[in-house]
Order: structure tokens, then sequence, then C-alpha cells
């Protein structure tokens, strides 16, 4: 595959050795040697976004921005900005918002805010003009380099496609100080040609190049010595930084990643939960608790607080509203499960028997934490543990209520029922959990009404939809138990679409476009109500989206607000 080959020699670090993590009490690797420190790059708010259905809206990733702040990302690519003007905006506000924060991170420096653009000034230009309010920031430009990719998409020359790349990395360059260059599809192109592009970019002032694995292809030795063959032949390749940046098609991102650090890659671009575009990214959990597990294979370490690790996965999930798999490493539900009798043994006797790290170093903590008689204070000091720690006095308050609420119905609150009560952005009254709805408008009208359906959650769809009298249909219905027991909560998620109504207007019929999905959650010991909450929440994003919209206004007469389902103020407007 490749017009030249360097094998990368790995010594006799390959024993096994020091069966646990061992972590500091920030999270942060111990190490008796100091070694250089792997730049991460996370990309869950742009390609991670690429995942069917993933989209988030401009609140969702500043939280996300957030909180991969606080876990410790060193590299943070916002967004798409000459994608449409959302993006833009959203990039806008991580940097601003997000891009001066250094809570919790071990460099003591902010998290640097960078954007994607392709080869082009004016994607260029927008991309500065996004990101440029960060103290710390990157434009990250690229251009496809495979032979299949210059003949068919781009219809361009190797020739063009250097002197292309040269400029646009020259114009970035003109505008930031750190500026990344990728090549797409590298894992398919000629070696010798990208050593002589990278090579002519470096002269430009490039600072980091990106060697992508765009559609998954290489195995974890190509890859390996692709990025040590690139860094040897590149002319200046020793002044610069290599990136990798693997997806999963054949399932070998995170083994690739890791080759590539081998190979002299000082950068990882990875996701959470490693969602992306197809069979998705490299996974960040993976890649960095393999550098901490086995720090002896591994020349770098990260400054990533792995404590932070099971919280902002279960951000990401809540947020994009896809489920990581039950045997998901790191961040699976049985990631560290043991059912067999042998191995419950061991893991009793010596948690190292069965177990290469420990629970409580990538988050998980006490599950029987608080109950009914729990107070505020309790109650607030356990969500300041388990991140929550900038939330108004008005939401605490809200949440202290529906947490009485459910400890009331349950013998113990664990921690995962706490996240999934503050999950939940729609607040509702009293049990009543029947096909009878009222929902309170943005300007406090309320209006009833009921309707039957084929089972319970369907008698509440069809009452809902009755009143907003919005086109809906819902795409995805998912249930899910947050906890043990028969008192469990359950969290429920759906997505939904537009459907176009019955209408000879053709102008009507093409803006309903079933192409976009919107995605809510909710959570609840009663799954008819979360269930409504769930739909009431994705509804309130699609009409959010349309607000600019007249003719959609004109379609939805009751805008959504609230769902009550209250059975006393029912009766109560019913005698109005």
């Amino acid at each position: 595959m490749f017009c030249a080959r360097k094998t990368v020699a790995i010594a006799s670090s390959r024993v096994f050795v020091q069966p646990l993590a061992v972590v500091g009490r920030r999270g942060f690797a111990e190490s008796k040697s100091e070694k250089p420190t792997l730049t991460i790059f996370d990309t869950t708010l742009r390609d991670g976004e690429q995942s069917p259905g993933a989209t988030m809206n401009i609140k969702e990733k500043i939280t996300l921005a957030t909180q991969l702040s606080k876990l410790g990302v060193d590299v943070c690519e916002a967004g798409f900005p000459i994608a449409s003007d959302g993006d833009f905006e959203a990039v806008k506000l991580v940097a601003q918002e997000v891009g001066s924060m250094i809570e919790n991170r071990r460099s003591g420096k902010p998290m640097r805010i960078c954007g994607l653009s392709r080869a082009i000034e004016k994607d260029i230009a927008r991309c500065y003009e996004a990101v440029k309010h960060a103290p710390l920031h990157r434009i990250h430009t690229f251009l496809a380099t495979s032979d299949i990719h210059l003949k068919n998409k781009l219809r361009i020359s190797r020739e063009e496609c250097i002197k292309q790349s040269v400029h646009a990395v020259t114009f970035a360059r003109s505008l930031v100080d750190d500026v990344e260059f990728s090549a797409e599809d590298a894992g398919r192109s000629d070696p010798a040609f990208m050593a002589e592009l990278f090579g002519e970019v470096i002269k430009a002032g490039v600072s980091t190049i990106n060697v992508p694995d765009t559609v998954g292809f290489v195995t974890p030795r190509e890859y390996g010595e692709l990025i040590s063959y690139l860094k040897t032949n590149t002319p200046g390749g020793d002044s610069i930084t290599w990136s990798t940046h693997c997806h999963n098609d054949l399932g070998l991102a995170v083994a690739n990643t890791l080759e590539g650090v081998i190979g002299g890659a000082r950068q990882v671009e990875v996701t959470i939960n490693g969602i992306g575009e197809r069979a998705g990214n490299a996974s960040l959990e993976e890649v960095v608790m393999a550098l901490y597990t086995r720090p002896q294979v591994f020349p770098v370490q990260s400054a990533v607080d792995t404590t932070q690790i099971t919280r902002t996965s279960r951000m990401v999930t809540s947020v994009t509203g896809m489920s990581v798999q039950p045997n998901k490493a790191i961040v699976g539900a049985n990631a560290f499960a043991h059912e067999a009798g042998i191995h419950q043994d061991g893991v009793l006797k010596h948690a190292a028997t069965y177990e290469i790290m420990s629970p409580a170093s990538v988050g998980l903590k006490s599950t029987l934490v608080l109950g009914k008689h729990s107070g505020k204070h309790a109650f607030q000091n356990r969500l300041e543990e388990l991140g929550f720690d900038n939330l108004s006095p008005e939401v605490i308050k809200a949440a202290f209520k529906r947490f009485k609420d459910v400890a009331d119905q349950k013998k113990t609150v664990t921690d995962g029922d706490i996240e999934a009560i503050l999950e939940s952005e729609v607040s509702c009254g009293h049990d009543h959990p029947t096909a009878t709805v009222s929902i309170t408008t943005p300007s406090g009208k309320t209006i009833i009404d009921a309707s039957t359906g084929g089972g319970p959650v369907e008698a509440v769809y069809n009452a809902i939809s009755r009143v907003v009298r919005v086109p809906i249909r819902l795409v995805q219905f998912h249930v899910e138990a947050v906890s043990e027991g028969r008192d469990a909560i359950g969290k429920v998620s759906v997505r939904v679409c537009r459907r176009a109504p019955p209408s000879g207007d053709e102008e009507a019929l093409d803006i309903h476009d079933d192409e976009v999905t919107y995605h809510g959650t909710s959570a609840h010991v009663d799954i008819i109500r979360g269930s409504a909450e769930a739909f009431m929440n994705a509804l309130n994003k699609m009409v959010a989206d349309d607000e600019e919209n007249e003719l959609q206004r004109k379609e939805i007469e009751f805008w959504p607000g609230r769902v009550v389902i209250n059975p006393e103020a029912q009766t109560q407007l019913a005698g109005q």
C-alpha cells in the first residue's frame, strides 16, 4: 500500500504489569517519570454531531463544551462555522462563554477552541470570526489528498492540490498563530505525495498536521507505520505536531489511534462515546484509559481528569439520544459488572483479579446515597459532587422537589436517579398518568384535551397532538431503567420529525422535511409521564427551530409549553 515502509520497533515494554491504573486524587494519572503530554483534540461537537440524528442546538453545545473543559480536553472542535448561521453562532458562543474557563484544568490554561473550514478563503475567514473570541483558538482547514478524491470529487491534479493547500494555510496563518491542516482520506493516499505536500504547508506556517483515516480503511500496523514514515520523510516533520483521526468502519479506530501514538503522533482526534460519521470515531475514553492502564507501553501521558469520564459520557447520551451499548468499554453499563461466580469470588478477594482499572478511576461512585429523609443541603452537596455546581437556586429548588417525590416512591435514590432528574427539561405537576393533558402556552393560556390510543403512551401522544396541532411523526421511542429495582426511574428517549399535512399547497409540503429529526428526553418513576415530557421536549425543539418560518407559524394554532398533567388544575379550569 505504501511506497515506503518503516517498521516501528516496540521494545520489551509490552509486558503485563501494573494491573490497576494508578490514578491520583483528581483523576490524573500519577507517573514517576514525566512524559510528554498528548494533546486530546475532541471533535464531539463537530464530527460527533454528524452522526445521524445527533444534531445539537446551541445551548446543548455550550453545556457539553463546558463539561469537556472540566474533563481536561486540550482542543475542542466546536463546529463547522461556514455550514450554517446556527453553527457559526454555536462556535462563537462556545468561544466566548467556554474559551476562558480554567476550572479543573491541570494545565492551568483554558481549552483551545477550534473551528473546521474547507481550504477556501471564505470558509477560513468565517471560521476565524467564530473562534477569535477565545483566548486560545485554532483554524483547522482540510483538503483531500487521495487520488480517488482528487479525480472524482475535486477534479484537480496533485499539483493543484498542493497549491490550494499552501494558499489555505498561508491565509489562515495570516489570521491566527495556530493552524492545523488535514489531508482528507490520508489512509488511501500516496505517502510520498503527502510527504511532499506536508513539507510545503509546513513552510507556509502550519503547526499541526492531521493524518485522517477518513473511511476507517487501514489496519493498526499500517497506520502506525504511515505516521512514522511521514514524520521521518516530510521536510520539517520534526518541527510540528502530528495528529491522528481514525474512523471505526472496521472497528479499529482506537487501535489505529494508539498505534499512531506509538508511531510518533502527539495529538489524537477523538469523540465521547466514539460517536461520529457512519460507525463513529475513536473513543476518547478508551484512548485515555489505555494510556492510564498501560503507561509502560505508551510514550505519552494525558491531562484528562478521568473521574469526569462517566459524567461526560452520560451527558452526551442525554443530549444526542444515542445510547451506549451495555458492553461498551469504560462507560458501558456492564464495563465493571461481574456475573460469573468465579469472577465474583475473585473480585471480592482482590479487585485486580478481574479489573484492570477501578470504577472510581472513571467517575463511578457509590450508588446508594440519598433517601426521603435527606435534606436540601445534603442534596445540593451531592449535586456538586456529581459536577452540577453551576445550577441556579430555582433549578436546585425544582430538582429537590422532584427528588423528594422520587424518594417517597423509592427506598433509595441513586446517583443515576439524580442525574436523570436533572436531565429532564420539562416541569410537571402531580401524578395522573392518563390520556388527559393540560398544556400551557408561553402566553399563559392553558388548553386541556384528551384522546385514546392503542396504549397509554399513544393515547398521551395523541392528546398532545390534538392540542398543539403540529403535524408530527414519532420516529423512535426508547425506554430504559437508569437504576435497579422495581421502583427504578425510567429514562424515555424519543425522536420526532415533521409530517406533511394533507394539503394541496406545494409550498406547505416542501417545508416539512422528514429528514430532520428532533430528540427529546425525560426521566420519571412513571414512564407514562416521562413519555409525555420527552415528547413535549422534542416538540418544543421542533417549534423553536421553525419559529422564524411564517408559514409554519400559521400552521401552529397553539404553541406547546410545558406538560402540566394536574387533575386539580384540570378540574378548576373545567369549571371556568
